[in-house]
């Protein structure tokens, strides 16, 4: 008969560590397979848009200011000192108003200078038609008595003629007679194309010396120009913004060319707004646009004209308003405006974020229903306005995402809402 007999006990010990180490490699497993805590992040702190489908439009926000359509600058013609400012900045004006009046004695002596050189040249014309008068009148004196003498040797040469026929005269006297009238003919040839030479040199001279007064007067003209225009009005009628820039002074000295006063029209304003050049792109002449004015008035214009280059990188834009102003609106009043470049239909679309740009992938946190959790998912955007941006590929309808700046999550790619 068998007796039954215990195992060993270094058996026993084998299998316990057996065990042992199987549930080593167990738990091992487990925790490796374990993601890791989501980092917290408060509710109340984040931004959600829910993905929608439908109509979006793309709109660019821009600051900008009020400007008048119609500036009218009032420059100085020439140099002077201010001696007086008869009104100030905000008057209405005519045609007429004086706005600046200014002083150079070097100009009003330069004017009677001009008047002492005409009334010299008027003087030397009269002296000129005199002598030139007298001396047609003593060549054609000369050329009369030419013709007198050339008339009494051909009388003689006909009389020697006729007494030599008679041989009443020497061949001597009848060639003499005749040569006396070839001489006299020659002579009296040569002082008419005197006389005509001279009649002709006074009309030349008369006219040289008539174009100089001319000259002359338009010279004085315009230096009375200049002396008059030291008493500056305005061009048109309107209203005066501004008096020089920076204001004028009495006793200030402002060169020729330097800017006096500003003129416009009240009542007629343009917004200017200065669009970030990378928004400025799909802007227009022709796009509808609305200015807010900051004070619950909203107006309603076009974009007019847009500028060819960037300064410190944005594009001044302007806008003509179409909706009257309400009184008392001024130019350089701070405003904002929206240009509606175009409208999407049937697009997805969540509320702009704070970080991406248009036709660009961005890491978005996508919150899980239900859990308390949101994580990264890869979003394609689209097109972008104001307000919103389309989605192109990486969420659906519904999709409640988080469009706060998440960049201090950026090496998570979940987080934990409390």
């Amino acid at each position: 008969m068998d007796i039954k007999r215990d195992p060993p006990k270094k058996t026993k010990r084998i299998v316990a560590a057996g065990l042992g180490l199987v549930v080593l490699i167990a738990a091992t497993i487990a925790i490796t397979r374990l993601q890791p805590a989501a980092p917290p992040v408060e509710r109340g702190t984040l931004w959600f848009s829910v993905v929608a489908r439908g109509a979006m439009a793309r709109e660019v926000n821009a600051p900008g200011i009020l400007e008048p359509e119609y500036v009218r600058n009032v420059t100085a013609l020439t140099s002077g000192r201010i001696e007086d400012l008869p009104i100030r900045p905000g008057v209405n004006v005519t045609s007429s108003t004086v706005l600046v009046v200014m002083s150079n004695p070097d100009v009003q002596i330069t004017e009677l200078q001009d008047e002492q050189q005409l009334s010299q040249a008027v003087g030397t014309l009269a002296q000129m038609k005199t002598t030139l008068h007298q001396n047609i009148l003593s060549q054609q004196g000369t050329v009369a008595s030419m013709r007198s003498q050339y008339n009494n040797a051909m009388r003689i040469a006909a009389v020697q003629d006729t007494l030599a026929k008679k041989n009443l005269s020497s061949a001597n006297d009848v060639a003499a007679a005749h040569d006396q009238v070839l001489e006299l003919k020659q002579r009296m040839d040569i002082e008419q194309k005197r006389l005509e030479d001279v009649q002709a040199s006074e009309g030349q001279q008369i006219s040289l010396q008539e174009q100089q007064i001319e000259g002359l007067k338009r010279i004085l003209a315009d230096q009375k120009n200049r002396v008059a225009s030291l008493r500056v009005t305005s061009p048109e009628a309107g209203q005066l913004q501004s008096l020089g820039n920076p204001p004028l002074e009495l006793g200030q000295y402002i060169n020729a060319g330097g800017t006096l006063a500003r003129v416009v029209q009240p009542g007629k304003l343009k917004a200017t707004l200065r669009v970030p050049e990378n928004q400025a792109k799909d802007v227009v002449p022709g796009l509808p646009a609305s200015i807010d004015l900051h004070n619950n008035t909203l107006v309603k214009g076009h974009v007019t004209r847009t500028d060819p280059s960037s300064v410190q990188g944005t594009v001044t834009v302007e806008v003509s308003i179409d909706d009257p102003l309400p009184p008392g609106t001024r130019s350089d009043l701070a405003v904002d405006g929206t240009i509606q470049i175009e409208k999407l239909t049937d697009v997805l679309f969540i509320a702009r974020p704070g970080f991406g740009q248009a036709e660009s992938s961005v890491g978005i946190f996508k919150v899980a229903p239900n859990k308390g959790e949101a994580s990264r998912v890869t979003v394609l955007l689209g097109k972008a306005s104001v307000n919103s941006i389309e989605i192109k590929n990486g969420l659906a309808i519904g999709d409640s995402v988080i469009i706060s700046d998440m960049s201090a999550f950026d090496a998570t790619s979940r987080v934990r809402i409390k």
